[in-house]
C-alpha cells in the first residue's frame, strides 16, 4: 500500500488525514506547530519532526496549507525538494492561485515528480465526513493512480490540466461568496420588515432559492453565531485570487468585486477570524449609516 506524507494538519488537514488513516494507509504527518499533528498519533500516524522526514520514502505527499506564501515556502525548500523520491506524487489540496499551481507543477515535473492541484470545498464538516468536493488539475494517469487516496477524503473530479483544480475552486468560491451575500440580504430584509427569518428559510426549502448556504449560513446569521468554520480572511484571499485570475484573462467580474470589497472592510474592522457568514455584519453596518 502507498505511503503517505501529510503536511498541514490544521482545521481541514487534521480530519482529512484521519480519514486516510481510517482507510488503512501508512501516514507520516508534519505541522509547523507540532501539537496540531499529535492527535493523529492515536489514529496510527507517525508524527514527523521535519518536512524532510515527512516526505522521505513517501509515495504520495499531500499538502494542506493556508495560502500561496505557505505553499511556496514548503515547495521551494531544499528539505522538501531534496527529500522527495523520484516519481513521487505531490497533491496540493490548499487553495492557491492557478498560477501558483502551474509554477509548482512545472518545477516538479522537471525533477521527475508528479503533481496534482486538488483544492476542496465542504468545510470542516465535509472534511470530517469524508464528503469533500475535490477539484483536480493534472494528468489523467497521475489522477487515476491517486484517486483511491482522494476517495478517502471525498469526491474527486479531474477537471483539466494542472491549475484547473484551482480555477474550479475559484468558481466555487464565487458562488459561495455571492450566495452568502444574497442570504445575508434576505435575512436582513426579513428582520427589518418583521418577517420571521427562520420561517422564511423553512418556506424556501425545496424551491429555487434553497441551498446548503441558505440552510447552514442562514442559521448562523440568525443566531449571530460566527465562530469560524471558514474564515472571513480566507474568503477575502479567495476573492482576491478570483479577481487576479479574471484579470489575467481580461475578464470583468463586477459582483465578485463588490463582495470582495465587503470582505475587505470586514477584515479591516477586525473580523478576519470570524466565519465568512459574518458578511451579514457588513450589511448590518451599512444599514446603520
Amino acid at each position: 500500500m502507498m505511503r503517505i506524507g501529510f503536511i498541514g494538519t490544521g482545521l481541514m488537514g487534521l480530519p482529512m488525514a484521519k480519514n486516510i488513516l481510517k482507510a488503512g494507509y501508512n501516514l507520516k504527518a508534519f505541522n509547523r506547530s507540532k501539537n496540531k499533528a499529535v492527535p493523529l498519533k492515536d489514529h496510527g500516524a507517525k508524527i514527523s519532526n521535519s518536512i524532510k522526514e515527512a516526505v522521505s520514502d513517501s509515495d504520495v505527499v499531500i499538502t494542506m496549507l493556508t495560502d500561496d506564501t505557505a505553499v511556496d515556502e514548503i515547495m521551494s525548500s531544499s528539505d522538501f525538494l531534496g527529500g522527495l523520491k523520484s516519481e513521487a506524487t505531490i497533491i496540493d489540496m490548499s487553495s492557491v492561485k492557478p498560477s501558483t499551481a502551474t509554477n509548482h507543477g512545472n518545477n516538479l515535473k522537471s525533477k521527475n515528480i508528479n503533481y496534482l492541484d486538488a483544492p476542496v470545498s465542504g468545510g470542516t464538516i465535509g472534511a470530517e465526513e469524508g464528503s469533500l468536493a475535490i477539484m483536480v488539475g493534472g494528468e489523467q494517469d497521475v489522477f487515476n493512480r491517486a484517486s483511491e487516496i482522494l476517495n478517502t477524503m471525498g469526491n474527486p473530479t479531474l477537471v483539466g490540466p494542472v491549475g484547473s483544480g484551482q480555477v474550479s475552486k475559484l468558481a466555487n468560491q464565487i458562488i459561495v461568496g455571492l450566495t452568502i451575500g444574497a442570504v445575508a440580504e434576505a435575512i436582513t430584509l426579513c428582520e427589518k420588515a418583521e418577517a420571521d427569518p427562520v420561517k422564511m428559510i423553512s418556506a424556501l426549502s425545496g424551491g429555487w432559492a434553497d441551498s446548503k448556504i441558505l440552510q447552514t449560513h442562514g442559521k448562523r446569521m440568525i443566531e449571530k453565531n460566527f465562530s469560524p468554520k471558514g474564515k472571513t480572511s480566507t474568503h477575502l484571499k479567495d476573492m482576491n485570487n478570483i479577481l487576479d485570475c479574471a484579470n489575467n484573462f481580461n475578464t470583468h467580474l463586477p459582483i465578485s468585486n463588490l463582495v470582495k470589497e465587503m470582505y475587505k472592510t470586514l477584515v479591516e474592522n477586525g473580523h478576519g477570524d470570524k466565519d465568512h457568514s459574518s458578511l451579514y455584519m457588513e450589511i448590518e453596518r451599512m444599514n446603520k449609516k
